[in-house]
């Protein structure tokens, strides 16, 4: 809690891309598997990081539809790792709501529920992806527009349209790129880098995300 009085600023909305997980596995000589449950503890400690500096709105990818190409017991690895994380997250002073194609067979049918309707109500809105892709989410919007009134903005007809902008995007890992994260509400979003992978994660690593933060100018274009 202490740390809350060294931000000037801090951002609303974070987004959080959790990567690394099997690079730290590996270079440890342990199974994939191993990393996504280690990473899940880490979401955990985030969480409560969040909550302890209110910050409002939070969402972290779990895994996307381009994961599911991966191995079999991998995909079965991050899948259990989001369900684990769902059940331990939700004892928490949140609002949890999973966004991903719930009716597809890679999406887990324990987490149905929190995919139809928001869940708890929390100070901190939880969004966590799970069998996210951005073409399933801009597809949603297109048919959905096509069938409504046009006028209405088009954030409005996303299949993530509980979702707000994001302030800034955090990723761990040390790759450059938003690998598909929530094209829309990232329109605006400043992006910071750490390159530990995601296991490694120390509340210092975000606090030096959020003080980077506040010395941006945020003009969203204007």
């Amino acid at each position: 809690m202490g740390e809350r009085l060294k931000f000037t600023r801090l951002p609303r909305h974070v987004g959080l891309i959790p990567d690394g997980n099997r690079r730290w596995a590996r270079e440890r000589g342990l199974h994939p598997a191993e990393g996504y449950a280690a990473g899940m503890v880490c979401g955990l400690q985030m969480l409560d990081d969040c909550i302890d500096l209110g910050i409002e709105e939070v969402s972290v990818y779990g895994f996307t539809t381009d994961n599911t190409k991966r191995p079999r017991d991998q995909r079965e690895a991050f899948a259990a790792a989001c369900v684990l994380f769902v059940e331990a997250a939700k004892t928490r002073e949140i609002s949890l709501k999973v966004v991903g194609d719930y009716t597809s067979a890679m999406f887990p049918d324990e987490l149905k529920p929190y995919a139809i309707e928001r869940q708890g109500d929390g100070a901190l809105k939880v969004n966590l992806l799970v069998n996210y892709g951005w073409n399933w989410d801009l597809q949603a919007a297109v048919c959905a527009q096509a069938e409504s009134d046009a006028r209405r903005p088009f954030t409005e007809f996303l299949a993530s349209s509980d979702v707000s902008r994001i302030d800034m995007v955090v990723r761990w890992g040390g790759m450059r790129r938003l690998s598909g994260f929530l094209p829309i509400q990232t329109v605006y979003a400043d992006f910071y880098v750490v390159d530990q992978y995601w296991p490694d994660y120390a509340p210092e690593q975000f606090y030096e995300a959020l003080r980077w933060y506040a010395k941006q100018d945020v003009t969203l274009g204007g």
